[in-house]
């Protein structure tokens, strides 16, 4: 009982196999460093066509519980052939000693394009014409693999952090019934977080942005944080958030969610919502969670400008 038809309770585990591909510039290396973290094997701009001597490789180890194992490739890997590489998966997912499962990252093409000039990077099958000329070509080089991937994840409007989270929430090993609590900060005028599943908006809060004193300043220091609590409005509204969140968290626990992402965002992302998020997570922590805290946009150089352009709020 228990095991699979032909196969006795003493072999061992099947492995899990990842392939990890997708337009160039998604993020193909980012989700590979995040599942090397979990404890995943890595390898990288892997020959394709190699693969089954690969897994044949691994399996004829004595480990009875063989690590998971991410392989990474791309339109750069020699002798790339969409439909080939799909034929030879379709075989190996007749093999009862691997889980193989495909991952398709991919990203709207005026970003890409965006993210290539930005890192003044040649599109490899762009030459010497534009990079979008190579995006399209790359496009209609992977759309059948693109067609046929398990799982798509698209990083168009994410950042870095946004697709780390979300390789974790897919791929991590995390025990029935944990938790995991992500409290970030974000700018409203860069956007909102893709990925946040409760978002509080702290903007009806008094903006230290506006005092040349604390301008400069973030919402990790001191007199920031002393201006923010000044405001009537802070304290209670706090609470309440507080007491929201650990009415829900135990909730979504119950209910067998694994992630939870806490949003907190005001204009720039440097002040009010950096010392809502600091001040969540000890609350959290003081509770039972384990908070993770991120702030987006707390580095940027362009924050004050996109804060300071704006109309001034009441």
């Amino acid at each position: 009982m228990g095991t699979e038809a032909g196969m006795s309770a003493d072999q061992p585990a099947r492995q899990r196999v990842l392939l990890v591909t997708g337009m160039l510039g998604a993020g193909k290396t980012t989700a590979l460093r995040v599942l090397e973290d979990l404890g995943w094997e890595i390898v990288d701009n892997f020959p394709i066509r190699m693969l089954d001597a690969l897994l044949d490789a691994g399996s004829s180890g004595a480990d009875s519980d063989p690590a998971p194992l991410a392989i990474g490739f791309d339109s750069r890997t020699r002798g790339f052939n969409p439909e080939r590489i799909i034929a030879q998966v379709k075989a190996l997912t007749e093999r009862r000693d691997i889980e193989l499962t495909t991952l398709f990252l991919d990203c709207g093409s005026n970003e890409l394009e965006r993210r290539y000039n930005e890192t003044r990077r040649r599109h490899v099958l762009a030459g010497d014409a534009p990079v979008s000329t190579g995006i399209r070509a790359e496009r209609e080089l992977l759309a059948p693999l693109r067609r046929w991937a398990d799982l798509l994840i698209d990083t168009t409007e994410f950042t870095s952090n946004d697709l780390q989270r979300v390789i974790r929430e897919r791929f991590a090993s995390s025990e029935p019934g944990e938790l995991t609590v992500t409290v970030s900060s974000f700018g409203f005028s860069r956007g909102m977080p893709p990925v946040a599943d409760l978002v509080f908006d702290m903007r009806f809060i008094e903006n230290p942005h506006w005092d040349p004193v604390l301008r400069p300043q973030t919402g990790q220091d001191q007199a920031v944080g002393d201006y923010i609590r000044k405001d009537p409005a802070y304290e209670e509204a706090f609470t309440r958030i507080r007491d929201l969140l650990l009415l829900l968290l135990p909730r979504y626990r119950a209910q067998g969610k694994a992630y939870v992402h806490i949003a907190f965002g005001c204009t720039g992302g440097r002040h009010r919502s950096v010392f809502t998020a600091e001040q969540m997570g000890a609350a959290l922590r003081q509770a039972g969670f384990s908070p993770t805290l991120l702030h987006r946009n707390l580095g940027s150089r362009a924050a004050d400008l996109l804060e300071g352009g704006l109309r001034r709020e009441k």
